[in-house]
């Protein structure tokens, strides 16, 4: 389970979810941060001048502010996370629109998932916005269909005993996992069943690139109250139709 702390600061949260826009999505400017956030240009300058200050962003000549040196992406293209999300992000407000739930676009970071697009639905009870959040990918539906796409040495060193040293208590049973994986390949989609918080279950379906290999994942988020195996038909049909369309549309109109 992962609730806003009682206590959370907004302009915390604000600069935070600045930080990981700038380490996932690349250089953009105040007014783009600003409507991101839901808040005044004059804000959004604040907050982003605190980042200069501690070196998690830089002031470019053109005035849009880039990752700085405390953030690092791992080798991940800025420029294609981007696109994809901006091609993604309609396709993403139209899958809401037909399943009536909330949905999320997410990408592998290490053994972690994290959150680059989220679109809520507008049920009185639903899943809120989980834009910027960081779940660990074996419970995560949409982490489960990228760790399926992995090949089997890359699994094996996400998931070796030293890379867990501190937190043996957490590391999944590889055994239990490769399984898990395996029937995720041959269905083609996960399921989440409270694993990351509680009461709210999720199915995700892979996003593929040109290669063939996952490069994101789609997810749709509900309340466990109203979700039934009898939906699981409707759900992955959308699931897959939504990322066929980002699949053709990266395809045909951004070929690499």
């Amino acid at each position: 389970m992962k609730n806003p702390p009682n206590y959370l600061v907004r302009s915390v949260d604000h600069a935070l979810q600045l930080a990981v826009m700038l380490q996932v999505e690349g250089p953009f400017g105040v007014g783009e941060a600003a409507r991101r956030l839901g808040v005044a240009p004059s804000t959004a300058h604040r907050l982003l001048a605190m980042l200069v200050y501690r070196d998690f962003a830089v002031r470019r000549e053109d005035h849009q502010y880039a990752a700085g040196p405390v953030l690092s992406l791992g080798g991940r293209s800025q420029s294609h996370t981007a696109l994809l999300r901006a091609v993604a992000m309609p396709h993403i407000a139209a899958l809401v629109e037909r399943v009536q739930e909330s949905a999320n676009l997410q990408i592998l970071s290490g053994d972690h998932v994290r959150f680059i697009g989220s679109v809520e639905c507008t049920q009185a009870l639903r899943v809120g916005n989980r834009e910027g959040m960081v779940f660990p990918a074996h419970l995560a539906s949409g982490g489960k269909v990228l760790l399926a796409d992995l090949p089997q040495e890359r699994l094996d060193g996400l998931y070796g005993e030293d890379k867990w040293a501190d937190r043996l208590d957490q590391r999944p049973n590889l055994t239990a996992l490769r399984r898990e994986l395996r029937n995720v390949r041959e269905r083609g989609f996960a399921i989440n069943a409270g694993k990351t918080e509680s009461g709210v279950t999720a199915v995700g379906r892979a996003v593929r690139g040109p290669d063939g290999r996952a490069q994101a994942a789609l997810s749709v988020s509900m309340p466990t109250s109203r979700f039934s195996r009898n939906r699981l038909p409707e759900l992955v049909g959308a699931l897959s139709v939504t990322a066929r369309d980002i699949e053709h549309e990266m395809r045909t109109s951004h070929p690499a």
